[in-house]
């Protein structure tokens, strides 16, 4: 179920459409690298708790030794893409630097009319201005826009984008993250099992040969 739940969390986070095309936008596909190797992650744990299942059944010490290899397949699988997954989502992360980049060429290039709908619609919804702040627009010699202000206040918003986005991005991610380090987890238990199991099968051949 663990597996499942996983896989379906990715999948929505891969392919929801509102939330894909800032990715897009903002350039930060290095996001979806750690998704990818969760989802593979979630389809091999579903094969792997089947032939763990069958295993345990058949009581084959062969079988079970896969199982373990297999766990332990799936344990690093899932250890690797939960790093990666951080280490392009939290905050002082490598995502950081790559929003700030998005975020600068983005006001720089905001005469255009289409860089300008991006930059509106980033700002507007996540609540932020330029890439670390309202100085971003006068440094670049830039008007601050209305949209980088509060519709009640007029004051601008102290918070650049990159925070923003990236407290954004952590709370989608941190779900997926804890999730799949739960199923690592499970992987362990699951692995000493079937090396518990193997030393049970082992020892009661040594006690019908004995009694032979």
């Amino acid at each position: 179920m663990l597996g499942t739940g996983m896989f379906g969390l990715s999948i929505w986070l891969r392919v929801e459409p509102g939330f894909q095309e800032w990715v897009d936008f903002l350039q930060i596909g290095e996001f979806y690298i750690g998704i990818d190797v969760l989802i593979f992650a979630s389809v091999l744990v579903t094969v792997v708790s089947f032939f763990g299942c069958a295993s345990a059944l058949l009581e084959n010490k062969l079988a079970l030794l896969i199982n373990i290899g297999l766990q332990g397949l799936s344990f690093l699988f899932g250890l690797a893409g939960s790093a990666v997954l951080l280490d392009y989502s939290t905050y002082d992360s490598q995502i950081q630097p790559l929003i700030r980049k998005s975020m600068t060429n983005l006001i720089v290039n905001s005469q255009h009319e289409h860089v300008s709908v991006i930059l509106r619609m980033v700002q507007e919804n996540i609540g932020c201005c330029g890439a670390d702040g309202p100085t971003d627009y006068l440094n670049l010699l830039k008007p601050l826009p209305t949209e980088c202000r509060d519709t009640v206040t007029g004051n601008a918003f102290f918070h650049g984008c990159v925070e923003e986005l990236t407290w954004f991005l952590e709370a989608r991610a941190g779900w997926l993250a804890g999730l799949a380090l739960a199923l690592c987890m499970v992987h362990v238990v699951q692995a000493v099992l079937s090396l518990i199991l193997i030393q049970a099968i082992k020892k009661e051949e040594d006690n019908a040969t004995f009694k032979r």
